[in-house]
């Protein structure tokens, strides 16, 4: 290519894109680390600091917190008083950054983000022979990021908007229903539910013996053992009929048969019971997916999602950007009449679905 049919605008905007994404995958071990260390929160509501405070309130060494304050700063994470060489954690940032109970904290994505580091070599080599790789191959750090990322979404959403979309399912939870959360992971979203609804018996259903382990022990914590239990089971062979409410939390896309979970979701519930699916938000089409969410769950997709589906039998991948035509066209091959959008948010897609 000669230098004639370069343009120079666009390679100088291209190559400043480059230094912003270099910039933020530098930082990203960084943002671990300050989650781990208890730099966020020693910050959090102490206003202007000095890197020696910050480090004194977080029992760390002085100059290592200087360099990675200098980071944060520079990626706009932390305010900078330059004034008086402070730094200081907004409320806003907080709210993301420090409040694990905050419905914007995110900090669980990065240790979801540093699995993946870790799982580089093998999904290079499930790219050469297309077998893919199971979700219980992946590093450790993968299921605990992933409940820690998915779980204040679901706290901000799942019981004060999406259940009161659907058609009389509230009240039905209120009484007393039969719900069954299939994918639950550790359980984050079953737990929301139990404590939510304390009438309503409970049961978590994952593949993932030691994500079922995890999701007992937290329900122990949370003290709603009395109406939750979990099981290891897949999509296509949990146990239970006449479920009024059966959910699946961002996974449907994950299954490599969401066709045979689907009929098997249409079997086990009663005849007015009905399906909740949250999905990953994205448009039917790659161009309306082509935006900074549609770009986080690609990669998320490339990496874990597509290669969990190929790692199972009939290996369907649909990816996490299938978008609401085609999530709508597998569940009525499944045998579902109806499907329709319920809600939304700017991440998620909420579906209901009735036999």
């Amino acid at each position: 290519m000669s230098a004639s049919e370069i343009d120079p605008g666009k390679l100088e905007a291209f190559m400043g894109q480059a230094v912003v994404d270099m910039g933020a995958v530098i930082s990203a071990p960084l943002f671990v680390i300050g989650e781990r260390l208890g730099i966020y929160k020693a910050m959090a509501g102490a206003g202007p600091l000095n890197s020696g405070q910050v480090a004194e309130r977080a029992g760390l060494a002085e100059r290592s917190v200087r360099e990675w304050l200098r980071n944060q700063a520079a990626g706009g994470y932390v305010d900078y008083h330059a004034e008086t060489d402070t730094y200081e954690l907004s409320a806003e940032q907080a709210a993301a950054l420090a409040d694990e109970e905050s419905p914007f904290y995110l900090l669980g994505a990065y240790e979801l983000i540093a699995s993946l580091y870790a799982d580089e070599e093998k999904i290079t080599e499930a790219f050469r022979t297309g077998e893919g790789m199971g979700w219980h191959q992946h590093d450790h750090r993968l299921f605990r990021g992933t409940e820690r990322f998915f779980r204040p979404g679901y706290r901000g959403h799942l019981v004060s908007e999406w259940i009161p979309a659907l058609d009389g399912v509230q009240e039905k939870l209120e009484a007393g229903a039969k719900v069954a959360d299939v994918g639950c992971g550790h359980g984050a979203s079953t737990i929301l539910m139990a404590e939510a609804f304390p009438e309503s018996q409970f049961v978590g259903v994952d593949y993932h013996d030691a994500s079922i382990e995890r999701a007992r022990e937290l329900a122990a914590e949370a003290g709603v053992e009395d109406n939750v239990s979990f099981e290891v089971a897949t999509a296509k062979e949990f146990g239970g009929t006449g479920y009024d409410l059966v959910a699946v939390f961002d996974c449907l896309h994950d299954m490599g048969d969401p066709v045979g979970a689907s009929a098997h979701i249409h079997e086990a519930l009663a005849a007015d019971g009905a399906w909740l699916i949250v999905e990953p938000f994205a448009g039917d089409t790659v161009a309306e997916n082509l935006n900074p969410v549609g770009r986080i769950f690609y990669g998320a997709s490339t990496m874990i999602c597509t290669p969990a589906s190929l790692d199972q039998e009939v290996g369907l991948a649909l990816g996490a950007q299938a978008g609401e035509a085609r999530l709508a066209e597998i569940i009525k091959q499944g045998g579902f009449s109806e499907v329709r959008r319920a809600t939304e948010t700017p991440f998620n897609l909420i579906l209901e679905a009735r036999p």
